[in-house]
């Protein structure tokens, strides 16, 4: 099949999308467009410039902007916050950008139903902050949850330190307003926890990157927030010994953690320094955070004793337990400055999401010490 021809945008087309979202949010400045040329994938040789980016308020205005798309034959990649790692936003044929920064606001918040109503450009956090009073969460946010917006996160089936009880973002999906390819505005699902009418789509439309349409609404189930939570910081000698008490904490423990996340010394040692920090780090090789949360707390301290005691079979040399907000926070924002903290040493890095089936992780940590003798990398 030959690929297509796009044609450009033309000062009559420009005019065009003013008409529909107005002057002030149509970009065309290469400075203003430069931040659209990209994720957060470190480099530049995945960047693409877009020759304008819009930035619509509603449904309507989409649908407009992607018919007058198609008449001219003019590519168009929507885009959330940009804090992918997979390309997702990047306009790789130029054309149009659909920027959903304007479209952030919160629609509907239904606590009988659990669920709440609201548009892609909302950040994933604030949704839990709109919530943090009402006794539930929502449960399917990723690492860059300060960042993110929750239409990316739908379009990338985004998921983050919690997927290990949890899940990812699909999970929590369950009804979406979207505008096709061709224009039209289209509703799937809704406030339906069970739904066997007609083809289930909504499972289609998460993960499709943006290809198969532009959200311009979402329903999400929400669930009971747990009123607990404990961090356990897990030292160990080696990171071999870290990754291989993983499965073992996983089937003998009888406890199904809420995370479980890897760290080795280079990375912490990284992050510490970026942040002024300090753990101690001196006389281990790597670490992992565990956290438990429920709402019996009596339960959840049984369940984080029954992990320490697996991960000392397991080999960890220390374990230290973060009971309460503050040293719960100082662990995981060491956790999550780890990227920038590489980025701020270096833009020659590889920062891409990678996965794999669990039993298949030491073999890779092994792979990357092996790649690291052989390059002189870190």
């Amino acid at each position: 099949m030959d690929e297509v021809k796009y044609r450009p945008v033309t000062p009559g087309i420009i005019r065009e999308l003013e008409d529909i979202v107005g002057a002030r949010n149509v970009l065309q400045d290469a400075e203003k467009l430069e931040p659209y040329s990209h994720d957060e994938i470190p480099g530049t040789h995945f960047r693409h410039m877009p020759e304008v980016v819009v930035r619509p308020e509603s449904a309507r205005e989409i649908a407009a902007i992607v018919k007058l798309a198609n008449r001219e034959l003019i590519p168009v990649t929507p885009r959330g916050a940009g804090s992918g790692l997979s390309g997702g936003a990047v306009p790789v044929y130029g054309g149009i950008v659909v920027a959903t920064e304007r479209m952030n606001h919160i629609l509907e918040f239904d606590p009988g139903n659990m669920m709440i109503t609201v548009e892609p450009g909302v950040i994933s956090n604030d949704i839990n902050e709109y919530l943090k009073d009402s006794g539930l969460f929502y449960a399917g946010y990723p690492m860059s949850m300060e960042t993110c917006f929750i239409g990316g996160n739908i379009a990338e089936n985004a998921g983050g330190g919690k997927t290990v009880k949890y899940g990812v973002t699909a999970r929590y999906v369950l009804g979406l307003e979207m505008v096709t390819p061709t224009g039209e505005i289209r509703e799937m699902g809704g406030k339906l926890l069970k739904d066997v009418t007609g083809y289930n789509l909504i499972p289609l439309m998460t993960g499709s990157e943006g290809t198969l349409g532009i959200f311009t609404k979402i329903v999400l189930k929400l669930i009971p927030r747990p009123k607990y939570q404990i961090d356990l910081l897990c030292l160990f000698p080696t990171g071999e010994a870290a990754i291989e008490a993983v499965p073992k904490l996983m089937t003998g423990s009888g406890v199904i953690p809420t995370s479980l996340e890897y760290m080795d010394k280079c990375a912490v040692q990284g992050a510490c320094a970026y942040l002024n920090e300090s753990l101690p780090v001196a006389d281990c090789g790597a670490m992992l955070i565990v956290t438990v949360d429920g709402s019996d707390k009596a339960r959840l301290e049984d369940e984080y004793i029954a992990i320490g005691k697996f991960v000392r079979e397991a080999g960890a040399t220390e374990i230290y337990v973060a009971d309460n907000r503050s040293t719960s926070e100082r662990i995981w924002r060491i956790r999550r400055n780890i990227p920038d903290a590489f980025s701020l040493k270096t833009k020659l890095q590889s920062g891409e999401d990678i996965v794999m089936p669990p039993l298949a992780i030491p073999k890779v940590v092994t792979a990357f010490k092996e790649v690291e003798k052989k390059y002189g990398v870190i």
